[in-house]
């Protein structure tokens, strides 16, 4: 298979690229994304939400790239022979390509690592999930913005299950960038019409030291029927993905979504929409 591009072999089937033109092709595709959404403005300090896997780390070389003043921000919630391994992956990438990076613990922030939580509750996408959503706010206080590695495979997944979970309120977090609220670091994601098998590719074509393993908790999860789900009607038709967030972005820009109202949590002073926050609700739990 040749490149449509040039005489070169082709290392991508959809679109037909050689290694050169599908780097070009990505990089244009994420930069096109950041330019017609307003990511970043020149002078915003920029925290990546990093795991050691190819979605993030492709997110801090671009932003490194494009932006220049980034931070890369990681959480070890203590999933044994699992997050261990990718951390080492992300120290060696903040070290070669000269960027600093913060680290931080879930049994140092909440008391018991995220192993020893799930002895108690066996919910580990809702208690992790939980427990990450509130550290990168607090821990990106200071920063414009918080990037993230989530591409257009996880957010259709993200518009289907809070469609099928009536989490009206959370369907405006499916969006590039998240508006600014008080209390908020402001969220975007480049990836966002970048599909995972594209990010994987450009990680390989990279040479981005990256495994591509999955959180050993993911088969327990809700997301996963979803995505097994949504790749199964993508084979057979092909573009509903893309479709499934165009279609939420106009749907979104259409109506108006009202947001439930929040106030600050009454233990640690976070966000909340109650007296008393998720996370120290579940903190309290495993007392």
């Amino acid at each position: 298979m040749i490149c449509s591009k040039c005489s070169e072999k082709a290392v991508f089937l959809e679109p037909k690229l050689c290694k050169k033109h599908f780097i070009d092709y990505f990089e244009k595709k994420v930069l096109d994304t950041i330019k017609k959404f307003k990511l970043l403005n020149k002078k915003d300090r920029v925290v990546v939400a990093c795991s050691g896997g190819k979605d993030s780390t492709t997110v801090l070389y671009l932003l490194k790239k494009f932006h220049g003043n980034v931070v890369a921000l990681a959480i070890d919630e203590g999933i044994k022979g699992y997050r261990d391994k990718t951390l080492v992956d992300l120290k060696k990438f903040c070290k070669d390509n000269d960027i600093k990076l913060q680290i931080y613990f879930f049994e140092k922030e909440f008391g018991k690592t995220l192993d020893i939580m799930l002895k108690k509750k066996n919910y580990p996408c809702s208690v992790c999930g939980t427990f990450r959503r509130y550290l990168l706010n607090k821990c990106a206080k200071g920063f414009h913005k918080i990037a993230t590695g989530h591409n257009m495979d996880d957010e259709a997944q993200a518009v289907l299950m809070n469609l099928l979970k009536s989490n009206t309120d959370l369907l405006l977090h499916s969006v590039p960038i998240t508006s600014k609220r008080k209390g908020f670091v402001q969220r975007m994601k480049p990836l966002y019409f970048c599909s995972e098998k594209e990010v994987a590719a450009y990680a390989l074509l990279k040479g981005f030291d990256v495994g591509f393993t999955e959180c050993p908790y993911m088969e327990e999860s809700f997301r996963n029927v979803v995505r097994n789900s949504l790749n199964n009607y993508e084979k057979e038709k092909k573009g509903s993905k893309r479709n499934i967030l165009e279609k939420h972005l106009k749907l979104i820009n259409d109506i108006k979504i009202s947001r439930k109202s929040f106030q600050y949590c009454s233990i640690c002073g976070e966000p909340s929409q109650s007296d008393v926050c998720k996370a120290c609700e579940l903190i309290k739990s495993f007392k």
